[in-house]
């Protein structure tokens, strides 16, 4: 509209008509509205799309004994861990993670799952009472995660999910009869990565009740260090690796980079319904009035 004026003015004193450029003003209205509309990107109706995803099981093994109430990662080890682990569930939208916790016993919390938000609710509930008050016993866990991996259903001529094995604990281990299932363990090809949480200069542990810190049985308060020995050995002999969660280090960053480096297994093309988006319709018709607006010129004044 200004060069429109602009011309219209520039003619006058030549007693002349500038109004001859304002039908290029109504085309140029035309498509720039149209340029618009195609960034906005409309869509009608659906279309079937084939998406192919490549994916891995993820299975996360909490600590939830005593010793996780421990305050020497603050506010405590288990609520740090289960901060961290929100971060690391959201980084992992293409595969499907489950969640067991253990003590003296094992349990699955979730299954394994796409559904992140649904994790996210199981996450929420770790606490230390969950399961009966006993020392810490890794060989559940791991015989639990063995046989859920086992059984994982298989499509017939496809190899076997790529699966890890995610630990998360203090390392303070007082089970027995680890090494038969660390050999299983070993034989099946699942990467452990271990996470030690806690400080090897350790700290009490307060009572459940509050008021206090709990003693042993002659009357010394109960110390609980990180013992990183045992997670150490059993990510070196399944090819995994092992990081530690600290007040002066935190390197669940490091073990989401190592997750991230398992390639995973493509999984079956999917089809899914998404929205046709019609930009290129608007945006043809824009182009087309753009290069008639470019073509077509006009003599504005004449001598």
């Amino acid at each position: 509209m200004g060069y429109t004026l602009r011309t219209r003015r520039l003619a006058a004193p030549l007693g002349q008509r500038g109004w001859r450029i304002g039908w290029k003003l109504g085309l140029r209205l035309v498509y720039f509205p149209l340029l618009l509309l195609a960034l906005l990107g409309p869509a009608y109706g659906v279309t079937q799309q084939p998406v192919r995803t490549a994916g891995k099981d993820v299975w996360l093994l909490v600590d939830v004994s005593r010793s996780m109430d421990a305050a020497d990662v603050a506010p405590s080890r288990l609520q740090k861990v289960k901060a961290e682990l929100g971060v690391l569930v959201n980084r992992f939208q293409a595969d499907r993670i489950g969640l067991i916790v253990f003590a003296g016993d094992a349990f699955v919390q979730c299954p394994l799952t796409y559904d992140q938000s649904a994790l996210q609710l199981f996450l929420n509930t770790l606490r230390t009472n969950l399961v009966a008050a006993a020392g810490t016993d890794l060989t559940p866990a791991l015989e639990l995660a063995l046989a859920r991996i086992g059984a994982t259903p298989v499509a017939v001529g496809s190899p076997p999910r790529v699966t890890a094995v995610v630990v998360i604990s203090d390392g303070e281990d007082f089970g027995e009869n680890l090494e038969p299932t660390l050999r299983v363990l070993t034989r099946s090809g699942v990467r452990l990565f271990g996470m030690g949480v806690g400080t090897l200069e350790g700290t009490r542990l307060p009572r459940p009740s509050g008021g206090g810190y709990l003693r042993d049985a002659r009357g010394q308060e109960v110390i609980s260090r990180l013992n990183p020995t045992t997670l150490r050995r059993l990510a070196e002999q399944t090819n995994g690796q092992y990081f530690e969660l600290s007040e002066r280090r935190n390197e669940f960053p490091l073990l989401v980079n190592a997750l991230n480096r398992m390639e995973g297994q493509t999984d079956t093309v999917r089809t899914i319904a998404v929205a046709d988006n019609r930009y290129r319709y608007p945006l043809i018709m824009a182009l087309l009035l753009l290069v008639l607006d470019i073509v077509l010129t006009t003599r504005v004044i004449r001598p």
